[in-house]
């Protein structure tokens, strides 16, 4: 067995954290300024409830227990349950709020970040794995929910703590706050250090947890090769890799977090001891009274919780802006392939496509899958597409649609630049079915429909029934209403194919295209569906791409591709005459059969 190869991680880019945090609070925190105001307005009860708890000690003390004052005993007691039960509502209406509010800006990033998703070329979720795509939406943004809540609480929360509280120390005694307050921030040195390699960490981290889920994504949809080839343990072997990287790293992230907490302890440790000496001196040569010594100590204490927090934050804070980092970078890349602005609908009236001078060039490939290509599809005729594999068949039938957009040279439908015109109206009126189906979990009349969700069901079983899926469909368990599993695994191949083709026939398009559509049917299936399909293509512009040469000796016109260029062309009789290219490859299948 061959030693596996470490897997291959994309460097990932640092803005810096007060431009991305602007960029969080301008675009997606700005809309919620009325429910963070009031959740500020809760943390300042909470934070007055803090104080108030630090600066009852010393009537406490004082009164109650040096003075013996029984007449304060119950005011006291009541007012520090009032203060107790305000900090209580205080927190529980805070915590809500920022809870909530913070799910919502999520999920503003969340939608936005599919959308954009959405509209990105081909080309893009070529370039990304799609296990890396599915941890910006998972791994990344859980870093960023816990970073924006966090954040939140603690530039609110805490801070407004830390004031009253350090408010109650300086009025005790600005002397012994002074000492306490020179004493906590020396942590915050080493602490922020510690963040910006917590956001070096984090960064690697996700990287390699998205290559983890693109590795489990293909193992588990190509299980059945896996098995087929015996190559259980060469993936058990690639997964033990991945996940001894990434455990090291998670515990290297976790090392760095934990380093936080223990400066913190030394530093508040410290504070405290000092107040302790310096005040407890005080305290034994009667220049202070208990009460108000034990006042300051508890309002310290107090403060050391939200100090520490706030130190922690900024280890948090890299984190999530590590995610938000890779999540903007996602968003940030634009499409190349849109509609102009103020382009025109397209209008097919005969259904005429022309390939003229067109070259166009795949970025990972040494020469171009097209080269000064040119050819004419006639309106209303079916014309094939066939070569050997590489030759630029499938690349000219993605470049119609605009999968893809040619480097020079033109298309056009009935005269119109393909460029020149909208996007969505382009492909409204293209029909298109590949040989690699895709369906998508859910119902087979859902699956039928995609592409026109307000067919009725009757236009969905017509659609159905000419391409000879309507009887294998009703003997399903719920018929049209059967969830057809994931990529349709619930369904044989043929099936799959045959509802693919059912979509095509409810769109409905003036133009089609056909990639190996009949490649998984059996011969009877097939039968049926290729009078279907012949019935769906009178009248209509059709261009078909066939390995089965069989299945496109009626095409009007065959072109003939080699090279990206086009070699010859004519009917299936023409061709075979000639004895070139096109009947090597028709007796090469023949032999094959």
């Amino acid at each position: 067995m061959s030693k596996v190869p470490p897997p291959h991680v994309p460097p990932t880019r640092q803005l810096a954290t007060a431009h991305l945090m602007k960029r969080l609070l301008r675009t997606y925190v700005r809309p919620y300024w009325g429910r963070f105001a009031a959740a500020i307005f809760m943390m300042l009860i909470g934070a007055g409830a803090t104080a108030a708890l630090a600066k009852l000690i010393q009537p406490v003390l004082d009164e109650v227990f040096v003075q013996r004052n029984a007449t304060l005993l119950y005011p006291i007691g009541i007012a520090v349950f009032v203060t107790f039960v305000a900090k209580a509502l205080s927190a529980y209406g805070e915590a809500v709020l920022i809870n909530t509010t913070g799910q919502k800006i999520i999920g503003d990033i969340q939608k936005e970040l599919f959308r954009h998703l959405m509209k990105a070329d081909l080309a893009f979720f070529q370039a990304h794995p799609t296990g890396t795509l599915i941890a910006r939406f998972t791994t990344d943004i859980a870093l960023l929910r816990y970073a924006v809540a966090s954040s939140l609480t603690g530039f609110g929360k805490d801070i407004l703590s830390l004031i009253f509280l350090i408010g109650v120390m300086v009025h005790q005694d600005p002397w012994l706050s002074l000492i306490a307050l020179v004493v906590f921030p020396s942590a915050f040195y080493p602490i922020g250090r510690l963040a910006r390699r917590m956001r070096k960490v984090s960064g690697n981290t996700q990287a390699e947890t998205g290559q983890f889920m693109t590795m489990l994504e293909q193992v588990f949809q190509g299980v059945r090769h896996v098995k087929a080839y015996a190559m259980e343990e060469y993936e058990a072997q690639r997964a033990d890799k991945l996940i001894d990287r990434l455990r090291s790293l998670i515990a290297r992230a976790g090392r760095v977090r934990s380093i936080a907490s223990p400066i913190m302890e030394m530093m508040g440790g410290l504070a405290i001891v000092t107040v302790i000496v310096y005040g407890g001196a005080q305290v034994v040569e009667g220049t202070r009274t208990p009460g108000s010594f034990f006042s300051f100590i508890t309002a310290v204490l107090l403060a050391y919780e939200p100090a520490k927090r706030l130190a922690n934050l900024n280890v948090i804070l890299q984190e999530g802006m590590a995610a938000a980092d890779r999540v903007f970078a996602l968003l940030d890349e634009q499409a190349r392939i849109t509609s102009h602005p103020g382009a025109s609908e397209l209008r097919v009236s005969a259904g005429e496509i022309r390939f003229q001078d067109v070259t166009f060039q795949y970025a990972t490939q040494p020469r171009p899958a097209l080269a000064d290509f040119s050819l004419t599809i006639a309106p209303g005729s079916k014309v094939a597409l066939v070569g050997a594999s590489g030759s630029g068949k499938t690349t000219a039938l993605n470049l119609i649609p605009r999968f893809f957009d040619v480097a020079s040279g033109t298309i056009t439908i009935d005269g119109q630049d393909i460029r020149t015109v909208a996007i969505d109206s382009l492909r409204a009126n293209i029909g298109l079915v590949s040989q690699e189906v895709s369906l998508f979990d859910d119902t087979v009349r859902a699956n039928i429909a995609y592409g026109r969700p307000s067919a009725s069901l009757e236009e969905i079983i017509l659609a159905a029934k000419r391409a000879a899926a309507h009887e294998f469909i009703e003997r399903l368990p719920q018929g049209y209403d059967t969830p057809v599993g994931e990529m349709g695994d619930k369904l044989s191949g043929g099936q799959r194919q045959r509802i693919a083709i059912a979509r095509a026939m409810l769109k409905n398009a003036p133009i089609l295209l056909l990639d190996e559509a009949t490649s998984a049917l059996d011969t009877e299936s097939e039968r049926l569906v290729q009078s279907a399909l012949s019935d769906l293509m009178r009248g209509r512009t059709t261009l078909v791409i066939a390995h089965r040469l069989s299945t496109i000796m009626d095409a009007d016109l065959i072109y003939v591709l080699q090279d990206g260029q086009v070699a010859e062309q004519g009917t299936h009789a023409s061709l075979m005459a000639q004895g070139g290219l096109y009947a090597r490859l028709q007796k090469a299948e023949a032999q094959a059969t």
